[in-house]
């Protein structure tokens, strides 16, 4: 007899399915906490994966083909975040905004591992499913659950048919779309490159693909053929390029050569090592003894340039106005055989007199938008707005460098931007309103890069992730007159 009026009667047979507490994957959590912090803090995923993969290694959770995935699923969802979106908001039924963020981080690295890599569907949900149960609770796994069993019902060319506009209706919208940039992106790059529809998607896609980690052998300090022994030819390849550029087979570890771990050799793209390069050729009228790197950090390009300097017996001041970057710019060029400072000193109002330098490099601050194979998330993070901020400081700062360069010296304006509106316009703007007690001229940079196809008109010159293999690196090289 039941004892409680309007309860019904509890029903007999087998007991209910016990709760199962959800399994960590150390894997995937790993990935979803790379994400989160470039969402939450705006970090970067190539300065946050890789402390986190370390302690992973230590704590004994990971080998190689772990740490692989991980860094797959971290990079690939951040990399095709806005076709992910797309795919998501159509199979859901409020607006993407709606979704709270670390829902919509399950999802799309759930989405990546459906339409962007080999794993098996079933695998591919359930272990999102999983990951939702541990990172966001039952309530919320099931939705995950809910939308990727609606994204596996079809692969990725299916669902851009769907998503993505018809190219002939609105092309740019297509291309943002179906190769994951936004917009105006797709429309800045569009009109730096010029030509049509090939040239930009090629760009794009090379966007999308994982870069060679590349190295230099620093000049003085060693040569790209005792690194190429040092790593193993079957493990390098030489550059394409620069005579001082090594590139690694996928999975190699730089920290785990003697050269790198000495400072003789470091990680530097091969589009970076041009421009150095460039600068150091340029022909001058006069001395060359007193070289500036006037925007030094993180070091890369002042290591570099210390070494063709030391070969001369020139010397070089490397000023980088943040401390903290100062310190890294002095921990690249520590053990350089010539001499060298380092100062911590704003590029804009220079402690150093004018007319003091023969050569001068300011690879001035910008968007960022050549490097996006190595920085994913910048895409999603920089707005067109960024570029008026970035614009007085481009033209201050080539203004500065102007005016540290003697009559017929040379001033190297570099920046890892294609945008039309932090290249060619900061150097027209520049040389335009120049008084006249300080004339300039371009000078031809294509011939000091003998070899290097597609530079572009000139005399400046544009590197091109699919053109180059390397950043899209822009550089102007300017002769004082007067």
């Amino acid at each position: 007899m039941n004892d409680q009026p309007g309860r019904p009667p509890r029903k007999q047979g087998k007991p209910g399915k016990p709760h199962r507490r959800p399994k960590k994957d150390p894997v995937r959590f790993l990935a979803f906490e790379a994400l989160r912090a470039v969402d939450e803090r705006d970090a970067y995923a190539n300065l946050v994966l890789p402390p986190l993969l370390r302690k992973a290694r230590d704590k004994g959770d990971f080998d190689a083909r772990d740490a692989a995935l991980a860094t797959e699923l971290v990079y690939g969802t951040l990399r095709r975040q806005g076709t992910y979106d797309a795919i998501v908001a159509a199979c859901i039924d409020r607006p993407l905004r709606e979704v709270d963020p670390p829902v919509l981080d399950v999802l799309n690295m759930g989405v990546h591992q459906l339409l962007g890599t080999r794993i098996p569907t079933h695998a591919a949900v359930s272990a999102s499913v999983e990951l939702a149960r541990v990172v966001l609770g039952d309530g919320r796994a099931k939705f995950v659950n809910a939308v990727l069993r609606k994204v596996a019902a079809d692969d990725l060319d299916g669902w851009l048919e769907k998503v993505a506009p018809p190219y002939d209706e609105d092309a740019e919208e297509h291309l943002a779309v179906v190769h994951s940039h936004p917009r105006w992106v797709v429309s800045a790059l569009w009109d730096s490159l010029g030509g049509g529809r090939a040239g930009i998607e090629d760009l794009l896609e090379a966007d999308n693909e994982r870069p060679e980690v590349t190295l230099v052998a620093r000049p003085g300090r060693s040569t790209a053929d005792e690194l190429l022994d040092a790593v193993g030819e079957e493990s390098a390849l030489p550059g394409r390029w620069s005579p001082y550029a090594v590139r690694l087979s996928e999975g190699g570890e730089p920290g785990a050569i003697e050269a790198v771990r000495e400072g003789n050799a470091g990680v530097q793209d091969e589009g970076s090592q041009l421009v150095a390069v460039a600068l150091a050729n340029a022909p001058l009228e006069g001395r060359d003894e007193k070289w500036l790197d006037g925007c030094a950090g993180p070091g890369g390009k002042a290591a570099m340039l210390a070494g063709l300097a030391s070969q001369r017996g020139a010397a070089v001041l490397a000023a980088e106005k943040q401390p903290h970057r100062a310190r890294l710019v002095a921990q690249a060029l520590r053990g350089n055989p010539g001499p060298y400072q380092v100062i911590a000193a704003d590029g804009t109002r220079p402690p150093w007199q004018p007319g003091t330098f023969d050569r001068v490099l300011m690879d001035v601050p910008c968007t960022g938008l050549g490097a996006l194979r190595r920085r994913p998330e910048a895409r999603w993070r920089r707005r067109p707005e960024d570029l008026d901020g970035f614009a007085p400081l481009q033209r201050g700062l080539l203004r500065t460098a102007l005016e540290s360069v003697r009559v017929g010296g040379v001033v190297g304006y570099a920046t890892c931007s294609p945008h039309l509106a932090e290249t060619r316009a900061v150097v027209d703007d520049v040389l335009k309103h120049l008084d006249g007690a300080a004339g300039a001229e371009l000078i031809d940079a294509r011939p000091l890069l003998p070899g290097v196809p597609a530079l572009g008109e000139g005399p400046d010159i544009q590197l091109w992730p699919h053109l180059h293999g390397t950043d899209a690196m822009y550089l102007a090289l300017i002769r004082r007159t007067a």
